[in-house]
């Protein structure tokens, strides 16, 4: 397998597809670097290098008892992007991942980075604070803790269904349901657990202001996970000369339910920032 160490000595994994420019793929919540399979394959059959890792605790990579906190996980991006002595870089975040490239940015800067894309992201600031009172309530993180904890198999599967949008007209294969559960029991519960902290908790705003490259926003209008309004909207109100595009009734997967139209925006963005 391909893999490469982190900071504090934990092995991740990695895909790296393709040949040409590089686009770095960060997944989201409790996924892993499956979720990637189309875009991925799609962006290195048209002259890119897709790269996607399994963040620690999911999927092939390693599971620590700790480390699960956005400062851990831009220095593993920052590891990868060393490993394979990457530059001009795209970062692409979905949901919690969003974060992670949103972090990396705040620490590391964008010497190494050619553009942003946000996909259904956290970012600014995802749960609700004084100074952000149109985010989400702790007693919905506390919520999902408690169910993770309960019957994590059930409650993912549960789970999927405002995820996918499929409670609210949206349809999605019984295969793509069924990867999703196995995707998300691949990964450590304490990792899984400890994600929705960090990224309820989590604020990116400081993070968003060092951004100073093209950005492409896309986020579901009818995102039962992560709101627009909350989130998706803001970060395109911070980012200065952001491209914002708003799915239709989309939910928070559309890299699924929207996959083809995503591929074709990821595919537009990237030849138009050569």
């Amino acid at each position: 397998m391909s893999t490469f160490k982190a900071k504090d000595g934990v092995n991740l994994y990695y895909k790296d597809w393709g040949k040409g420019q590089p686009v770095l793929f960060s997944h989201g919540w409790p996924l892993d670097a499956d979720m990637w399979e189309s875009q991925l394959n799609f962006l290195a059959e048209r002259g890119y290098r897709a790269i996607a890792f399994d963040r620690r605790g999911f999927g092939r990579s390693e599971q620590p008892w700790e480390g699960y906190d956005y400062d851990t996980f831009a220095d593993d991006i920052h590891a990868l992007i060393e490993h394979l002595q990457l530059d001009d870089v795209t970062l692409v975040g979905f949901s919690m991942g969003g974060g992670d490239v949103s972090r990396y940015i705040g620490r590391y800067g964008t010497a190494k980075v050619k553009g942003l894309v946000l996909l259904g992201a956290v970012t600014p600031i995802f749960g609700k604070t004084d100074d952000h009172p149109e985010g989400v309530e702790t007693a919905v993180f506390d919520g999902i803790k408690a169910g993770l904890r309960k019957d994590r198999a059930q409650f993912i599967k549960d789970f999927a269904a405002p995820f996918y949008g499929t409670n609210a007209g949206q349809t999605v294969s019984d295969g793509v349901m069924i990867q999703t559960l196995n995707i998300a029991l691949l990964a450590s519960l304490k990792g899984t657990l400890d994600c929705v902290t960090a990224f309820s908790e989590t604020d990116f705003r400081a993070d968003i202001a060092r951004v100073d490259v093209p950005t492409l926003v896309i986020h579901g209008s009818n995102d039962q996970i992560v709101p627009f309004e909350a989130t998706g909207k803001l970060v395109h109100e911070m980012i200065k000369g952001s491209e914002l595009k708003v799915y239709e009734n989309g939910p928070h997967g559309f890299a699924v339910t929207h996959q083809d139209q995503l591929n074709e925006d990821l595919l537009a963005f990237l030849q138009g920032n050569k």
